[in-house]
């Protein structure tokens, strides 16, 4: 049996302690935060499988693929469909209660699914009644937990990673000696100014795997989440509400999504994200809004509870009045290349959940397969620590070098935020993507002593590694928009960039 660390206490971090230790490996479970903290806790849409009686895997495949802008592999979209059923039945059997009806099990429909498969839980906290669960799950083994212990570095030994360097909740620098390492981390919506991701997203596990020499993949693809509430911290407002009937309306009243694609409201999340994006600006600043009205003060409140009191705490009342939103960044489809089996190009190293990239969501994730994908590819990690010595064979990515500037200044985590939202945003061009270069190229990140100035590095590394793939993506396809290039063909196979310094 193999001694297994976990970095990450989301879905994907903690369904991996759970199976790795009910297969009797030595596991411990590192996260920087308290255990529960993290983005799975804030996911309020759902998660989708195919598990009804009118739908398929088949269809759900379809749909993911369609969403994926061609660029979706369909051996792991295959993966995620055909399980996905089953990790779903396994949430249950860890406690997760399922909202259900008179019929049984309610589902709900999202932008892009050509059928209501999305299973929710409390509404509209569905993350939050999975997290609770899979801890309480990960409590009952003999796992062993860490909280508050930030990840540094990856501890590399003759090529192959041998364990984590991390900085424990004292401070001190500890290095924590492993078989297998599983990066769980989490994405990296703190690269942008406006974000629906918690504060811990930092990307810290792509980034500690690039310096380790782990290849990386598709980091110019963000998703911007189209209906953040505009107000302090962007809370978001889930797809489903727009699943439900609600409605997106410009300055003069009128439902504008409709002009531009036929789905409207549940067209892919990048079109409608950019629809939002450029009415805005059209208007001079002056926000979308959402027109949730004729669904009724009853209804929104016992349907999306989290959201009711988020928008009331805002100053709104979305059961009278439609609210302003943003859109916002949401989702890493990029990250640490994997097989489908959670292996990276290093020996000794899986990754899963946000921070790897499976190729299950191409250019554009298809709502509410986040956490199915997280379930679906730590299962098969677990069952695959064995074989993690072993490398696996990837297509070929470019390990990106950065440039850095002989006159250096520390990096500002405002200012970055504010470079990577206005050159590396929902459109992009060589000339904004020059100059953030450039900028990006003359901050420097101090030696990390606390969590802080771990997190600095670690964005700083990833926003040179984003503008980097941006740039070497000279076609429009998806999430990542160039005004100064021509979209690929929809459903196109686009191969990917060789990326270049920057």
């Amino acid at each position: 049996m193999a001694r297994v660390l976990v970095v990450g206490g989301g879905i994907a971090g903690l369904w991996t302690a759970v199976k790795a230790a009910d297969a009797g490996h030595d596991v411990e479970l590192v996260t920087k935060a308290e255990l529960a903290e993290g983005s799975t806790r804030y996911a309020q849409g759902g998660i989708a499988a195919a598990i009804f009686p009118d739908d398929s895997a088949r269809r759900h495949f379809a749909d993911t693929m369609d969403a994926g802008a061609g660029l979706a592999d369909p051996a792991a979209v295959g993966v995620l469909c055909d399980e996905g059923p089953a990790r779903v039945r396994d949430l249950i059997r860890f406690g997760v209660g399922f909202d259900r009806g008179e019929s049984g099990l309610h589902r709900g429909l999202e932008a892009a699914h050509s059928r209501a498969r999305i299973l929710h839980a409390g509404g509209d906290a569905t993350g939050a009644v999975i997290e609770a669960a899979l801890v309480g799950t990960v409590r009952r083994r003999a796992v062993a937990i860490a909280e508050g212990a930030m990840l540094i570095d990856l501890a590399v030994t003759a090529g192959r990673v041998t364990g984590a360097i991390v900085l424990d909740a004292a401070g001190r620098r500890r290095v924590h000696t492993a078989d297998v390492v599983v990066l769980a981390t989490g994405g990296s919506g703190c690269l942008y100014r406006h974000t629906t991701n918690p504060t811990v997203a930092t990307g810290d596990g792509v980034a500690a795997a690039w310096r380790a020499g782990a290849a990386v993949a598709d980091l110019e693809f963000t998703q911007f989440h189209p209906t953040a509430l505009a107000a302090p911290g962007t809370p978001l407002i889930s797809e489903a509400v727009r699943g439900e009937g609600a409605v997106l309306r410009d300055a003069g009243g009128e439902r504008f999504l409709l002009a531009i694609d036929p789905r409207g409201e549940l067209a892919p999340r990048d079109v409608v994200a950019r629809a939002v994006w450029r009415r805005v600006r059209e208007q001079g600043g002056t926000p979308v809004r959402l027109d949730a009205t004729a669904l009724g003060g009853d209804f929104l409140a016992a349907r999306f509870p989290s959201i009711d009191r988020a928008t009331r705490e805002a100053g709104f009342d979305w059961s009278r009045e439609p609210v302003p939103v943003t859109p916002a960044a949401h989702y890493a489809m990029g990250g640490i290349a994997t097989d489908l089996d959670g292996r990276t190009s290093l020996p000794g190293l899986l990754a899963v959940g946000e921070c790897a990239r499976t190729g299950v969501h191409g250019a554009n994730r298809l709502a509410s397969n986040s956490l199915l994908e997280a379930a679906v590819f730590a299962d098969r990690a677990a069952r695959a620590i064995e074989a993690a010595s072993t490398i696996p064979s990837l297509p070929e990515h470019a390990h990106p070098q950065v440039a850095s500037s002989h006159e250096r200044s520390p990096v500002d985590r405002r200012e970055l935020q504010e470079l990577m939202w206005a050159n590396v945003g929902l459109e992009r061009d060589e000339a904004g993507l020059a100059a953030a270069a450039e900028r990006l190229a003359a901050w420097t990140a101090a030696e990390p002593v606390d969590r802080r100035s771990a997190e600095d590095r670690n964005l700083l590394d990833l926003a040179r590694l984003t503008v980097a793939a941006a740039r070497a993506r000279r076609a429009s396809v998806g999430a990542h928009f160039r005004t100064d290039a021509p979209a690929a063909a929809s459903g196109a196979s686009i191969a990917e960039p060789e990326l270049e310094a920057a």
